[in-house]
Order: C-alpha cells, then sequence, then structure tokens
C-alpha cells in the first residue's frame, strides 16, 4: 500500500492585489537500491556527444514538424499498481533513503553529501523550448531559447514516464505553484524541498490538480539520434502542456533553474510582473530594500547575506506592484574555498537537512573539504532560507527597492569598482549583461570567462530581453531607484546602503562616460578609478577601449529595439 504524506515546496508568483498569487507544487519521486563509492551515483548518465552537438540554433534539420499543432499522443502514465508512493517524507527519512540507496553520507555538520554524477552544472545547449502556438509568439528565440518540435518533446516525454515507472518508490509532495515535480532520486527530493516554499498543512489541504509537471528522469539519457537532440542530455519545457522533462544530467540545479524559466515566462505574460535573476535584502533600520543582479557565481549570494540586513532570497525574485517577493524558500550557495571566518552565516547555514552538492569529504571525520575542487569548482549547498538568522520570513517585502545593484564581476580589471549609473545607463548595462561566467557553473567553464549576459540572465530568460529591460526602466523611474555598476568590495556595499554615495563628488571614467566617487573612506584612491593604479597608462587605455569595443559588439543585437538615449549612454571610441 502507498504510504500517505506529503512533502512540500512551493513558489510565490505574481503579485496583483494586496494577496499574492500562489501556485502549489507536487514532487513524486522514485529510487532504486544500487550499491555505490563515494563519490559515485548509482546511475550516471554516459557523456556522449555527437556531431552536431551544440548545433546552430537556426539549423532545425530541415524538421517539417516544428510549428505544426499535434494531438498529444503519448498516454504514458504511472503504474500506480506496482509503485511505492512516499507522501511527506521528511528530511530524516530522505537522509535515509540517499544514504542507503544513493551511497550519499552525512557530514561532520550533519549536512546530507551527495553527488550528480557525471554534469555537476547546467547544460544550457541542451534547453529547449517547445515551438507551439500558445507561447509561440512571446518566446525569444535562438541560441538560448532552442526550437524544439511538438512529437520529440512527446518522446522525451514517454521515455522519461517509461523510465521512472522501472524504479521501485516513489514521492508524492505537494507545493505551492501547483507543480508536480515527478524525480528519481531522494537527494533531488530533498534539494527542491529545501529551495521551494514549504507551505501550511492548511494550504496543502486545497492543493487540486498541478497547473505543471517536472518530470525528471536524469538518470536516463535522451535518444542522442531523437530529432533535435545535441547530446544524450536533454531539459526541455512545453508551454502548452505546461509541463518539463529532463534526461541525461542528474545536477539538481536543473530543476530550480526550469523552474526560474518558466517564471520568467509566467510573470511578465501573464501577471505583468517583472521576474530578475537577482538577490534581495532589506535593511533593519530604515528598511531599504535593495536587488542585487548578477550571474551565478558572481556575488549575489555572499553580498545579500549581509549581518546588518534581514535576506529576502539570494537567487530569484519578482519585483511587483506592491514590492519584492522570492520565487523560492531556500539558497544555493557556491561552497568553494568556504569558511566561517569570509561567510558565517552560509557556513553555519550548513547543518541537518541541507544538501552539499559534489563535496569533496574526509572519509574518517566526514568533514568537508570545501577547497578542494577535484570534482568541480561548482561545489553547492541547499538550505532552507530560515537557517541563515537574519532571513525575512516570509520572503516579501510590501516596499519598493531604494538600490540596484549590478555585478559586473570584471574579468580585465578596468572598469572601477563602483559606478553611478544614469537611468538610460542602467538600460544599457541591464541589456549588455556584462559579466564573467564563473568556474563549473555551467558545463565545460574552467575558468573565468568575460560574457554578455542580457538582464544578468541570459540562460533563463524566455522573452525578448526588451520586454525585460522597459518594465525595469517603468519601475526605475516610478519609484526613483538608485542604480550602481559594482565589482565589488562589501565596504563599498556599505556605503551605498547608508547614503554615503548620494553625497559623494564624482569624476568621469572616459570611454564609458561612468561617473565613479572620488572619494570613499577606507578605500584607497587609486581603486576607486583603477587608471591611477596602472603603472603603463597606454596598456589601460588599449584595454578599456578593447572592452569598450566588445560592449559595442555585443549591444547591436539590442540596438535596434532601444530608445537612442539608451543607446548612446554606452561606451564611445571616437
Amino acid at each position: 500500500m502507498p504510504l500517505a504524506a506529503r512533502l512540500r515546496w512551493g513558489i510565490r508568483v505574481a503579485v496583483t492585489s494586496p494577496r499574492p498569487h500562489r501556485c502549489t507544487v507536487d514532487l513524486t519521486s522514485s529510487y532504486q537500491a544500487a550499491m555505490v563509492l563515494p563519490h559515485q551515483t548509482p546511475y550516471v548518465t554516459p557523456h556522449i556527444l555527437h556531431r552536431n552537438y551544440a548545433q546552430a540554433h537556426d539549423n532545425e534539420n530541415n524538421n517539417n514538424l516544428i510549428g505544426r499543432d499535434l494531438e498529444y499522443f503519448s498516454q504514458a502514465g504511472f503504474d500506480m499498481d506496482r509503485i511505492q508512493l512516499k507522501r511527506n517524507a521528511s528530511p530524516a527519512q530522505l537522509y535515509e533513503d540517499a544514504i542507503k540507496n544513493e551511497g550519499a553520507v552525512i557530514s561532520s555538520s550533519g549536512a546530507l553529501i551527495n553527488f550528480s554524477g557525471k554534469k555537476t552544472g547546467r547544460s544550457p545547449k541542451d534547453k529547449r523550448i517547445v515551438y507551439e502556438e500558445t507561447s509561440k509568439d512571446d518566446i525569444w528565440w535562438g541560441s538560448v531559447n532552442i526550437k524544439m518540435d511538438e512529437h520529440t518533446f512527446e518522446i522525451n516525454r514517454e521515455r522519461a514516464i517509461d523510465y521512472l515507472n522501472t524504479r521501485d518508490n516513489f514521492w508524492d509532495p505537494k507545493y505551492r505553484i501547483k507543480v508536480r515535480v515527478i524525480c528519481a532520486r531522494a537527494y533531488h527530493a530533498l534539494f527542491m524541498n529545501n529551495m521551494l516554499i514549504r507551505p501550511t498543512e492548511e494550504e496543502l489541504a486545497s492543493f487540486g490538480e498541478p497547473d505543471f509537471i517536472i518530470y525528471n528522469a536524469g538518470q536516463f539519457p535522451a535518444n542522442r539520434f531523437t530529432k533535435g537532440m545535441s547530446s544524450t542530455t536533454s531539459v526541455e519545457i512545453n508551454f502548452k502542456r505546461m509541463e518539463m522533462v529532463i534526461l541525461g544530467t542528474e545536477y539538481a540545479g536543473e530543476m530550480k533553474k526550469g523552474v526560474f524559466s518558466v517564471m520568467h515566462y509566467l510573470q511578465p505574460v501573464k501577471f505583468g510582473q517583472l521576474s530578475l535573476h537577482s538577490s534581495a535584502n532589506v535593511g533593519m533600520d530604515k528598511g531599504d530594500v535593495t536587488l542585487f543582479f548578477g550571474l551565478s557565481g558572481t556575488g549575489k549570494t555572499t553580498l545579500s547575506a549581509d549581518p546588518r540586513r534581514l535576506l529576502i532570497g539570494d537567487d530569484e525574485h519578482v519585483w511587483s506592484d506592491n514590492g519584492v517577493f522570492n520565487i523560492e524558500g531556500g539558497c544555493y550557495a557556491k561552497c568553494v574555498n568556504l569558511s566561517r571566518e569570509k561567510e558565517p552565516e552560509i557556513y553555519d547555514a550548513i547543518r541537518f537537512g541541507s544538501i552539499l552538492e559534489n563535496v569533496v569529504y574526509n572519509p574518517l571525520t566526514r568533514k568537508p573539504d570545501y577547497d578542494d575542487v577535484s570534482i568541480t569548482e561548482n561545489t553547492r549547498c541547499a538550505y532552507p532560507i530560515e537557517y541563515i538568522p537574519n532571513a525575512k520570513i516570509p520572503c516579501i517585502v510590501e516596499r519598493q527597492p531604494s538600490n540596484i545593484i549590478m555585478l559586473t564581476c570584471d574579468a580585465f580589471g578596468v572598469l572601477p569598482p563602483i559606478s553611478k549609473l544614469s537611468p538610460e545607463q542602467a538600460s544599457y548595462h541591464f541589456l549588455a549583461g556584462y559579466t564573467s561566467k564563473t568556474p563549473g557553473t555551467e558545463d565545460g567553464v574552467l575558468e573565468p570567462i568575460p560574457t554578455f549576459s542580457t538582464c544578468y540572465s541570459a540562460p533563463f530568460i524566455v522573452l525578448h530581453p526588451s520586454r525585460y529591460a522597459d518594465m525595469l526602466a517603468e519601475r526605475m523611474a516610478k519609484y526613483n531607484v538608485s542604480c550602481w555598476l559594482l565589482s565589488y568590495t562589501r565596504r563599498i556595499v556599505d556605503a551605498i546602503h547608508s547614503g554615503e554615495l548620494l553625497d559623494a563628488e564624482y569624476e568621469t571614467f572616459d570611454v564609458f562616460g561612468l561617473q565613479i566617487p572620488t572619494k570613499i573612506e577606507g578605500v584607497p584612491r587609486e581603486l576607486l578609478n583603477p587608471k591611477l593604479a596602472w603603472a603603463d597608462k597606454d596598456a589601460f587605455e588599449r584595454e578599456v577601449r578593447k572592452l569598450g569595443s566588445m560592449f559595442q559588439k555585443a549591444f547591436k543585437l539590442y540596438e535596434g529595439d532601444v530608445r537612442e538615449n539608451v543607446r548612446l549612454a554606452g561606451p564611445t571610441l571616437d
């Protein structure tokens, strides 16, 4: 007989009235026992590539099914007479299942250590969006949102469900956006329990039918010879079916970021609210809200975990008509070189109920070694947000932001550490999204790579970037929000929050036209203006102009969709 319990997670979605709209999620998970060794998982997808891997987005292989309206032919379902449901499994039970069946271990601090197999980061080149009539006119098609025909989605959907039917046990937890997540590992179930908002028992009672389903059969490969596949990995979303299918990757972050992509579509299109790849916190004294934009690994989690401010969330938020709220109920922090001295809030959050992902540990003491990157530099910990002592619970503030901080993570070392942006410059830099990919966050990224990630969210956005940029500009103008470009230090962030920089004197940084403060107490003058720190001034000028040229080249993609004053807010090389 199935066990009756419900594991829960949830997401707040749009706020269009005093009470946020909510969705609930139902997660079902299955697994099968297997003998494993440390750092191994029982099902590791072989990494097989073929000649069409990462093919150009406009190469549709003459696929005559793209855009065709197909009736659902897949009637795949779950064999309810054979599987065993585990509902509302507690973290302790999920620990037991992961240790027994997946080779997980308990760390010295009580966190669960587990491993994602071959894939230790996201696989953006294997992401697909189904081209169908209900969403095709809203999606920004291209190298980020690659088209998939409905027929191929149905094949992969049935493949995933058939695989999940071979597992012996399932979890069936409920969440808030009425999304059912069906996954095949206890570690994935605990991860989603941590990462999304955990509803009350009363809220679970009125769950109803799911609005969105995720089939995570990541231990089982996609058929790489199926039309439209570029490898044995496939992460795909169908907005008509309101379903997501994962094959060929066990990296838990694919589920988290898949839900974020769904929110990047639903929030602006269905609710008229702005979804953002950002962290957020609020001042304890003044109640001032700050949003931090940036790619994964660029400092969003670190800077938002401030002992003098309340944490709203570390990664995914919605700027609504009423304020700011967190899409998630947990944090997914990088662990490389982690120490209590540098990041005490994150370090102390790694305890029972948390998951350490791909972290090397001492086999005798079970103490994690956060400096060891032999598995990946993208070591992570997922923990409930209430594990941060000064978290804002619930993760919502009914107040508009005062500051936006764009994290550049400048790999060239020529941009000032802090610049105050005009409204036009804010729109320009939001669309350009200059930053760096950090090692391990994506498959194949082994060292910092300068990149332009539009809206600081290119791997996850679904609509054309100008739609998000227009919404951002409207909100900034309406609420008189200050915007800063930061290649950060904590002292400079403190100066923003104290209001010190609002009264500072500024000078213009050549080429980029940025306004940079001439003095911040405790920060050397040559740090504020990097030109002063370079002994070879000619070399500095060459590097600045080189970076400016890269900006101009990257921004050509958006020039036809922005006002002239925004286009002119970028670097000038004359």
